[in-house]
């Protein structure tokens, strides 16, 4: 399992993922799970994946072949960032189809998602979903977030905070409060942590940092983060009983039956 975020707002673009694979209780390997595929000057492109290994890998395998290979369809050919969308869906769509059947034999679960998040000169800032599937959504300023991988447990700090108005580093705060979140409940989500920080129609590659495990950063977030919610749920006001209205509910023993007629 992993976890991946994007972020769109105003000012830019925030991406960020774990790097825990978990292939069994004894098995815990580290693969990265965010990628630049950016040619600056003309687009910025940042990919983050989850799922099946073999087939995310493969997919980015592919990614980078077509572009040595110079194919007449690449990442830096295509003109939208939603045609970039559709092929991505396209070759993740091509791989399970050819690896199905032999997985399905061995019970292995081939499902896998992608992020794809950017800028093409000439074109906005978007932020895509891609199922496995290959059909995709994208971020809207009312929803200026996606998730993929384990979601749930980093979802309730992004709808508390993040809007489309939001500063960029206070998005890239999030998403790693949001990460941080999830590795607190979830084991199978882990460190490295990557960022990538993109400001809007600057078209140059993002920047990019990496958190360790045990980092001083990460560390420190979540000391104050922690100490903050105590304090916040210390101050909360306590229970009023005495005015708390209840109703009180019969006994099933006690209710009266239904005439079958008033069930027409």
């Amino acid at each position: 399992m992993t976890y991946c975020l994007g972020i769109v707002t105003q000012a830019g673009l925030i991406m960020a993922a774990d790097s825990r694979t978990n292939a069994g209780i004894d098995y815990i390997s580290t693969y990265q799970k965010l990628f630049d595929f950016s040619l600056p000057g003309d687009r910025t492109i940042v990919i983050c994946c989850s799922g099946n290994l073999s087939i995310t890998q493969a997919v980015l395998s592919q990614l980078r072949r077509d572009l040595a290979g110079h194919f007449d369809i690449n990442l830096h050919s295509l003109p939208t960032m939603y045609d970039l969308a559709r092929y991505l869906g396209q070759k993740v769509r091509q791989l399970q189809e050819s690896d199905r059947d032999w997985l399905k034999q061995d019970g292995i679960d081939f499902y896998c998602n992608f992020l794809l998040g950017g800028q093409i000169r000439g074109g906005p800032i978007e932020l895509y979903l891609v199922y496995g599937q290959g059909n995709c959504i994208h971020a809207t300023p009312e929803t200026p977030y996606l998730q993929i991988g384990e979601t749930k447990y980093g979802k309730p700090i992004l709808d508390r905070t993040i809007s489309f108005d939001t500063s960029l580093d206070m998005a890239a705060k999030c998403a790693l409060m949001s990460l941080d979140s999830t590795m607190r409940s979830n084991l199978s989500v882990g460190p490295p942590l990557n960022l990538a920080r993109y400001e809007r129609d600057s078209l140059v590659a993002p920047m990019l940092v990496q958190f360790p495990a045990g980092h001083e950063y990460l560390v420190e977030m979540r000391r104050r983060w922690e100490i903050s919610l105590k304090d916040a749920f210390m101050r909360l006001p306590d229970i009023d009983w005495s005015r708390q209205l209840m109703r009180s509910l019969s006994p099933v023993s006690e209710s009266v039956p239904l005439d079958s007629s008033e069930l027409n």
